[in-house]
């Protein structure tokens, strides 16, 4: 069976306990050692792996670049418009052609439709890079990071604060793989999809809609966030989006009612002063930079998981 990497709730609990484990051991193998030197291993030597961009990117775009070098592959960075996915050729033909030349893909993409036909119809493993619903390997990254920090996740709180978007989509994928509660605080035109909600209950983790955000982090182990905006709305959509997600910045006052120890998280870009303060991104709790090295370990272990190396 093809090892993709599409979303978390559809890959296995254990193999996601193992890449995580893997992803621990060829951060602290690397220790320190200069970033464009290779690893002692070179799992992907002589692979090719194909990055195709329909989005605009920088950490998944750059980590997963160096990730593929320092385990001794190469690249090749394609984007939307190099392929021109589903208007001159369809997505399961350019899944047929590229997996005769590469032993990897990872898309990042709008449609989750463009992922599901490209895993489909390629005789490699896919990895979703991003969707429009979903964004596993950044919470792949997080998860390593809180455990870094805090030890296992298992049981503990974490609350997404502001817009139930992609990736709060894969958190509560993650809540349910991981075995943590979350509660979302945000305005209801803006809560996650039903259908993620129910994946974590049925799975047997506590998942809560709290509106009042001082009442969710209550005891928070963990607080997240994301951008309140895309750089594909509009100044009105803009201004709307601000107005109802106000009530929901993290700051050091809302910090304050979360545990003492809580850490916090934001996937980044950040909008500095919106969804979050400067006070909080460079305090004491903020683990954001850890987090964004970690998407090059985890998605390095997520590669090796894929091509069983």
């Amino acid at each position: 069976m093809m090892n993709h990497f599409l979303d978390i709730h559809t890959t296995d609990a254990d193999a996601l306990a193992g890449i995580i484990a893997n992803a621990r051991e060829m951060k602290d193998a690397r220790a320190g050692r200069p970033k464009g030197q290779p690893d002692d291993a070179l799992p992907l030597e002589g692979r090719m792996v194909a990055l195709i961009f329909e989005k605009p990117s920088t950490r998944t775009r750059v980590s997963f670049d160096v990730g593929v070098r320092q385990m001794g592959g190469e690249t090749m960075v394609l984007s939307g418009a190099d392929l021109q996915l589903g208007h001159g050729e369809t997505i399961a033909d350019t899944a047929r052609v590229l997996s005769r030349y590469v032993d990897l893909i990872m898309i990042r993409t709008f449609d989750e439709s463009v992922l599901q036909e490209m895993a489909e119809f390629a005789d490699v493993p896919v990895i979703n890079g991003l969707t429009d619903r979903t964004h596993p390997c950044q919470i792949m990254a997080d998860v390593m990071t809180y455990e870094e920090h805090r030890g296992p996740i298992k049981g503990k709180k974490v609350v997404w604060a502001g817009d139930g978007n992609n990736v709060c989509a894969s958190f509560l994928h993650a809540a349910g793989q991981f075995g943590f509660d979350m509660v979302f605080t945000g305005p209801v035109q803006l809560e996650p999809e039903a259908e993620f909600v129910g994946l974590a209950r049925k799975a047997g983790v506590n998942v809560s809609i709290e509106r009042d955000a001082k009442k969710a982090v209550a005891g928070a182990d963990l607080v997240v966030t994301d951008t309140w905006v895309s750089m594909h709305d509009s100044q009105s959509s803009k201004e709307r989006r601000h107005n109802m997600l106000r009530p929901y910045q993290v700051n050091e006052e809302l910090m304050r009612h979360a545990k003492t120890d809580a850490l916090f998280m934001h996937c980044l870009p950040a909008h500095r002063e919106e969804e979050v303060t400067s006070a909080v991104m460079d305090g004491p709790s903020s683990v954001v930079f850890d987090e964004a090295e970690n998407r090059l370990h985890a998605q390095k272990a997520i590669m090796r998981w894929c091509l069983g190396v």
